[in-house]
């Protein structure tokens, strides 16, 4: 009995034990649990005090970052820009010189012609009689000619040359009777005979020098059938020029921009029947806003553009400013020489233009956002200058494309300030370069 009564009285202080233990143990971890709690706020605290001083404390020593642009130094080129249009220099009205009616129109709008290629066709079955009828009186015309030197010239040679043979014979008898009638054996009769008959062969002499002398280059007959002649050979021409007319060529290589000719339509001579676009010559015509005129100049380089093909280049030249200005637009017409068009220009096509007007090199460059109170006369910009923002006066040469060429006040590599910025004169910056502005 009493073994078992220390046993369990044994059991019972270990079970104390382990219990005062545990006590402790919760106590403890209670107090450490306070403790933390405790001090929560204050290692937060200290915590935030360090994010912020390691935020803003540079900003509060140094100033904020601010961006700035850099002053460069390079080609500065001032351009004008302006749209207009391409031309060529004359359009070539196409038309027909007579009256006729379409046949065949083997070209369309649009298509790109050679010098004499065919555009219109018109009924021809007149203009070809006309012709066969001109050739038949030419023949004839020349007929005549070839009779006058195979025939009637050397018939008249013939009777000339028998005449005065004639009158050689009525002078040997006219002799032989005035000799007998002078010794007393010839009759007066005989003698008057005599002298009638070289009359006659005198007569006859002259009527074949005559006839001879006609038929003769030079003489009359021979001058009525060359005409005649030359006659025929212009009705000739003028129906041929007329069977030609029937065809309506190109008169030059170019494109074809119009057309308002269909098949069994009859035409006039006033009418214009399709507009042709020369090849080659090629110009551009802009309106310039009247307050650049003073900046343009004939000669003047160009780089132009279509609105079709925005990344291909031409270049192109100044070669015509209109001396008056548009008022209903306030600019002036300026036409611009393109010496090597490309292939795809077109008609009308819109362009852009920029008309290189003044070049300077080696200057020193910012862009137009960082300048302030240009218009004043008195532009500054914004300079940092010793971790600081200070007002700087600065005096500009050209202005163009967001860009300005500083011509005092500045050196390359300065530092300048966007004028959108809020930022004070004095005030502590930290710069941060932008991309520099493009030439």
């Amino acid at each position: 009995m009493k073994s078992a009564s220390a046993f369990r009285e044994k059991a019972l202080d270990s079970e104390k034990n382990k219990s005062t233990k545990l006590a402790t143990v919760r106590e403890r971890l209670f107090i450490a649990l306070n403790w933390i709690w405790a001090w929560r706020l204050r290692e937060l605290a200290l915590i935030g005090a360090a994010a912020l001083l390691a935020y803003y404390g540079p900003t509060f020593m140094f100033g904020p970052f601010v961006a700035t642009d850099a002053a460069t130094r390079g080609d500065f080129v001032q351009t004008v820009v302006a749209s207009g249009n391409v031309e060529a220099p004359f359009r070539v009205s196409v038309g027909s010189h007579s009256l006729g009616t379409v046949v065949d129109v083997p070209v369309a709008e649009g298509q790109t012609v050679k010098a004499g290629d065919t555009l219109i066709l018109l009924d021809d079955r007149e203009a070809r009689g006309a012709v066969a009828l001109a050739k038949a009186v030419v023949a004839q015309s020349e007929a005549r000619m070839r009779q006058m030197k195979e025939l009637t010239l050397p018939s008249a040679t013939a009777s000339l040359t028998q005449a005065q043979a004639t009158l050689v014979d009525a002078q040997a008898t006219y002799d032989r009777a005035a000799k007998l009638a002078s010794s007393g054996y010839g009759t007066r009769v005989a003698l008057d005979s005599a002298k009638k008959a070289i009359d006659i062969a005198k007569a006859q002499v002259r009527a074949a020098q005559f006839q001879v002398f006609t038929d003769t280059p030079g003489g009359s007959d021979y001058v009525m059938a060359e005409t005649q002649l030359e006659q025929a050979k212009g009705s000739l021409a003028t129906a041929q020029s007329q069977l030609s007319y029937t065809i309506i060529t190109a008169p030059r290589d170019g494109i074809l921009i119009s057309r308002n000719v269909e098949r069994g339509n009859i035409v006039q001579p006033t009418a214009v029947l399709m507009t042709l676009s020369p090849d080659g010559d090629t110009q551009l015509v802009v309106q310039i806003d009247e307050k650049n005129l003073g900046l343009l100049a004939l000669k003047q380089k160009a780089i132009a553009s279509a609105d079709a093909f925005p990344k291909e280049k031409m270049a192109a030249e100044v070669v015509y400013i209109n001396p008056g200005v548009d008022l209903q637009r306030a600019s002036v017409e300026v036409k611009l020489e393109v010496p090597k068009p490309p292939a795809y220009l077109r008609q009308d096509m819109t362009v852009s233009v920029d008309i290189e007007v003044a070049r300077h090199t080696g200057v020193i460059v910012i862009p137009t956002a960082s300048t302030r109170d240009v218009a004043s006369g008195k532009p500054w910009v914004m300079k940092v200058s010793g971790g600081r923002a200070t007002h700087q006066p600065v005096k500009l040469g050209l202005v163009s494309a967001g860009r300005a060429e500083v011509l005092e006040g500045l050196q390359e590599g300065d530092l300048v300030l966007p004028a959108s910025a809020s930022t004070k004169a004095g005030a502590k910056v930290r710069a941060q370069t932008l991309k520099p502005p493009t030439p």
